[in-house]
């Protein structure tokens, strides 16, 4: 082998070796550091126009922290996959307030385990239409640099790396005579191998997002309960949810049941009184 072929190894060699102390280095990155923030939904309304957003660091090295608002709502696919997508600019939503919400600070530095509070005001303009209007408060956090460590003495590099945390919660501006109201379009179950997949057209027909809890069940012959998922629901116009309830090992017989109950009770995350509680949805079906 001739010098060129081993300098060429040699290197690859070398980046290799960087490559697996960089994966190393990632791994053991504590990938949850960052602020932590409560309320995780912040209710306005047009008698009280403020609110607080609780910010604290649990680390021991100090946190750049920015305030921004966007906005995003949860959306579904053919396949009940829910996702959210923040739009930060070009924001044409009549249900929007973006535009009107303000915080202060917007920046801040937060000390080692030290805690800050962000007041949120709103300007919302006259004229609003009764209901509910929305905003992300997408709060950034940013730690300090971190070198990598060095490959080697020959062509030493070093990197710094900056850890940035991002989340986003929901902000809900309510103003005038507020109606939760959910309605079941379509609601269908089948059963594969040892699955029952049962699928969920739910639409919005309140003025405010619906909350609540969707809770199904799968019983056999005998009523017994084979599985059970229970998930916390918002549907803000359209949504599709996938429930899937395996059928588990048990003389369980069939033919089996699937259960549906979409209710406003149950949300232990949310207070009674930020709750505008609507109608329960009920829907069965028999699966041979």
């Amino acid at each position: 082998m001739n010098a060129s072929s081993l300098l060429t190894r040699r290197k690859l060699w070398q980046r290799g070796f960087l490559f697996s102390i960089v994966l190393l280095f990632l791994a053991a990155v504590d990938l949850t550091a960052g602020v932590l923030v409560a309320p995780t939904v912040v209710f306005l309304t047009d008698k009280n126009r403020t609110g607080r957003l609780n910010l604290q660091n649990p680390t021991s090295a100090p946190v750049e922290v920015g305030i921004n608002f966007s906005f995003g709502l949860p959306t579904s696919d053919s396949l009940g996959n829910v996702t959210i997508m923040l739009q930060d600019s070009n924001v044409t939503d009549p249900r929007s307030a973006v535009d009107w919400i303000k915080a202060f600070p917007r920046k801040v530095v937060i000390p080692p385990n030290g805690s800050q509070v962000i007041r949120l005001l709103a300007y919302p303009p006259k004229g609003l239409t009764d209901g509910e209007y929305w905003a992300r408060i997408v709060v950034r956090s940013q730690e300090g640099e971190t070198s990598l460590p060095v490959a080697g003495k020959e062509n030493q590099i070093t990197t710094k790396l900056n850890m940035i945390m991002q989340t986003a919660i929901m902000l809900k501006y309510r103003t005038g005579k507020l109606s939760a109201q959910l309605e079941l379009k379509h609601a269908e179950a089948k059963k594969s191998d040892s699955t029952v997949h049962a699928m969920f057209d739910l639409s919005n027909r309140g003025n405010v997002s619906y909350l609540g809890v969707l809770n199904c069940r799968l019983l056999d012959k005998d009523n017994r309960q084979v599985s059970y998922k229970k998930i916390d629901l918002a549907v803000y116009r359209d949504m599709r949810r996938r429930i899937d309830l395996p059928i588990t090992k048990g003389d369980f017989k069939p033919p089996y049941q699937v259960d549906l109950l979409i209710s406003g009770q149950g949300r232990d995350d949310i207070a009674d009184e930020d709750m505008i509680f609507g109608n329960d949805v009920t829907w069965s079906t028999t699966i041979e």
